[in-house]
């Protein structure tokens, strides 16, 4: 038997239309059909199953219908697994959903025959260190963010690369991304375009104190370490922008590459074609 999860945006009114059709689809082709609660909001008769335990029943695939966040939290939940993802875009700028919604048919199709290629992005391992033990761990597809909160000032961040010190920042915050988080936030802080296949991550501070104080590429096999001094002030641990953890004076957050990586199902466009459609790139 053949079986796919399907993964939904909170609240898209346009689901109320896409399901019913969709499901036959699926039934058609002798689809056993697991769906999260979101989902099941809009039809009836599948199998729901939480979205972080989605990954135990080895679907063939998850097909996410929704934005990039909504990806990113599918991503979490069956990374570990190894289940292939199909992200169908119903977001704005969806630049990891790049699939149009007039595309999921051909693309079901595609994923369907066994014809539709697999792309491997590398997950961020992230440990939060207090007082030498891991209080909380998290994976990253995109990046690791620490924080200043709303009202505080300027956050120290003691930064070490394979145990060696590299520099102090004092910014608002430092972000820690992987190739595929480079297109996020890190971009908007003035990070560099990373290639998904590039082995590397990027480690970008957030409005530092110093101008010198540059984004920095460090290979994959690297361990990072911030050492966070936040006086009498609270910083954040965020991931993926979605999951939220206070950090305090003297905490230390560690980020190397996980041993699992995500699989995205793609369509056949080049990373290059994203940009120009995503990022307008070559333009005139």
């Amino acid at each position: 038997m053949k079986s796919v999860a399907i993964v939904s945006k909170p609240w898209k009114q346009e689901l109320a239309g896409i399901l019913p059709e969709l499901l036959v689809w699926f039934h058609e082709r002798n689809y056993t059909i697991y769906m999260d609660e979101e989902t099941a909001r809009y039809t009836n008769g599948e199998q729901v199953v939480a979205r972080t335990s989605i990954g135990t029943k080895h679907p063939d695939f998850v097909l996410v219908l929704g934005g990039d966040g909504t990806l990113l939290s599918a991503a979490r939940a069956v990374g570990h697994e190894g289940v292939p993802i199909l992200a169908v875009n119903l977001g704005s700028l969806g630049f990891l959903t790049e699939i149009p919604l007039n595309e999921l048919y051909p693309a079901l199709e595609s994923v369907d025959r066994g014809e539709c290629p697999v792309e491997l992005r590398s997950v961020l391992d992230c440990r939060l260190i207090r007082d030498g033990e891991c209080i909380s761990r998290h994976f990253a597809l995109n990046d690791v963010v620490v924080n200043k909160s709303a009202i505080s000032r300027l956050v120290e961040f003691d930064l070490f690369i394979d145990g060696n010190f590299v520099f102090l920042y004092k910014a608002d915050g430092v972000i820690i991304a992987t190739p595929t988080g480079s297109t996020a936030y890190s971009l908007a802080a003035g990070g560099p375009v990373l290639m998904p296949s590039v082995d590397a991550f990027v480690v970008t501070p957030v409005c530092p104190h110093s101008l010198t104080h540059r984004p920095l590429v460090v290979t994959q096999n690297s361990q990072i370490e911030l050492k966070v001094e936040t006086g009498e002030e609270q910083a954040f641990l965020s991931i993926d922008g979605q999951v939220g953890v206070p950090v305090q004076q003297g905490d230390k957050v560690l980020c190397q590459r996980a041993e699992h990586r995500v699989k995205l199902l793609r369509v056949r466009r080049t990373f290059f074609e994203t940009l120009h459609n995503k990022l307008k790139w070559g333009q005139r």
